[in-house]
């Protein structure tokens, strides 16, 4: 791929590629991206002037302001364009050309109008967002092939790691067992108030911040991973169990229990040899478990473990953007096969009457990967929970009835609002 780039960055051409985005990773994407042989950023959007800034500052470059509605200026090579209004930018008959876009918000259904707005124009799609990859994916890859763009989750989430790492030994004449997320910390429980200190600290929203504690988006990776491979949870949420190497995780499961269907997993805690990702792969062959021996891969019986001891997101996406434009293929596609999704529980009591304010990364809900089969059609898949619009004017869901704390929650006892997305979820639901 390096060589493609090169080759094309020596004819005098880049791949185009605008950010959408300029959060901690949108940031670093910009940076990326701009680093990258080959490739350029067009244009960064954010809703912020802060954001925008700092994804200025990433692509080492002058800033050149989109004013909205009206026409876009010429620039240099040297300059960028600075979007406010996205959707505006990516609808406008305004020349820009753009080969690719990477989506960067927290959000559902304005990413997922801004991803449909980039394929209408011709732009493969980069998914550095996994709430819009499950909730909307099957839909946009429907528009993206009759555009001939592509749809594609980022290379460096831990769900395009381990495809990556899935398609690999496969290719070595395994049978996946178990896909796993190396998960350092986790409280269902967790809300804005404990996450404020960490989402400062670690230049994240409170919002990104509380899914991750709690959870929610290493089950929605895990959605994502299992849908590609043909894996689905033992348990709704999985077993997650508590080691200190990862080599450990040949003991920590059953893996005898599972039969021919794969699983998706995660352990909790630090293990040696640090954070990453790791994937269980089945051969009995005895001269392959010779070889195996003699490469020092761990095993237990016709068990062999591989990890990946990182995952480098903003680093690694280049690598989908350019699968992308050379090669039309995506990392993960969105929505190959759809046999997981992930489920809402209450966070805590809640009374009947209570609203649904802020979707995932909320104080009322945490959301667990189960299989569609056995959550059954009365689940409610968490990112249908995003709120539309503020303050007492804004759409939410609101629970009719009571829920106990860690109950799961029934469609039948919700609220829906019509919004833009409930509409998007009905024309895929409808494809």
């Amino acid at each position: 791929m390096i060589q493609k780039l090169k080759a094309l960055e020596s004819s005098g051409r880049r791949i185009r590629v605008g950010i959408i985005g300029c959060g901690a990773m949108g940031t670093g994407v910009a940076l990326q991206i701009a680093r990258a042989p080959g490739m350029e950023v067009v244009f960064v959007s954010d809703v912020l002037d802060e954001a925008l800034e700092r994804g200025v500052r990433a692509t080492g470059k002058t800033g050149v302001a989109v004013s909205d509605g009206g026409p876009v200026p010429a620039k240099t090579a040297g300059e960028v364009y600075v979007v406010k209004d996205t959707l505006g930018f990516l609808q406008g008959d305004n020349g820009v050309e753009i080969d690719a876009i990477v989506e960067c918000t927290n959000t559902i259904a304005v990413a997922g109008e801004y991803c449909r707005a980039a394929i209408a124009r011709g732009a493969h799609v980069v998914l550095m967002n996994a709430e819009v990859d499950l909730a909307l994916g099957r839909l946009l890859v429907h528009e993206a092939r009759q555009q001939g763009v592509v749809v594609s989750s980022d290379a460096g989430d831990q769900h395009g790691v381990l495809a990556t790492m899935i398609d690999e030994i496969e290719l070595w004449g395994f049978r996946i067992v178990q896909a796993g997320n190396m998960k350092g910390f986790l409280n269902r429980y967790g809300n804005a108030d404990e996450a404020r200190y960490w989402a400062e600290k670690q230049r994240l929203s409170v919002v990104q911040t509380v899914s991750y504690t709690d959870g929610t988006k290493m089950n929605i990776e895990q959605a994502l991973i299992g849908n590609y491979a043909g894996l689905i949870p033992t348990v709704p949420g999985m077993e997650g169990p508590e080691i200190k190497d990862i080599r450990e995780v040949l003991e920590a499961f059953d893996f005898a229990e599972y039969g021919e269907q794969g699983r998706v997993d995660y352990t909790v805690g630090v293990p040696w040899p640090g954070g990453g990702v790791y994937v269980v792969g089945y051969c009995d062959d005895e001269l392959q478990k010779f070889y195996l021996n003699y490469y020092k891969v761990s095993s237990k019986g016709n068990y062999h473990l591989f990890f990946r001891p990182y995952h480098l997101c903003h680093l690694e996406t280049p690598r989908a953007v350019a699968q992308a434009y050379f090669d039309g293929r995506a990392v993960i596609e969105p929505g190959r096969q759809w046999i997981n999704d992930v489920f809402a529980y209450a966070k805590r009591d809640l009374a009947a009457g209570t609203r649904i304010e802020h979707g995932i990364g909320g104080d009322e809900f945490y959301g667990l990967v189960d299989s569609i089969a056995h959550a059954g059609p009365d689940g409610v898949p968490v990112c249908a929970l995003e709120s539309e619009g503020h303050g007492a004017e804004a759409k939410v869901a609101v629970l009719r009835r009571a829920y106990a704390k860690d109950e799961a929650i029934r469609l039948s006892d919700l609220e829906l609002p019509d919004t833009k997305l409930s509409r998007m979820r009905a024309l895929q639901a409808a494809l």
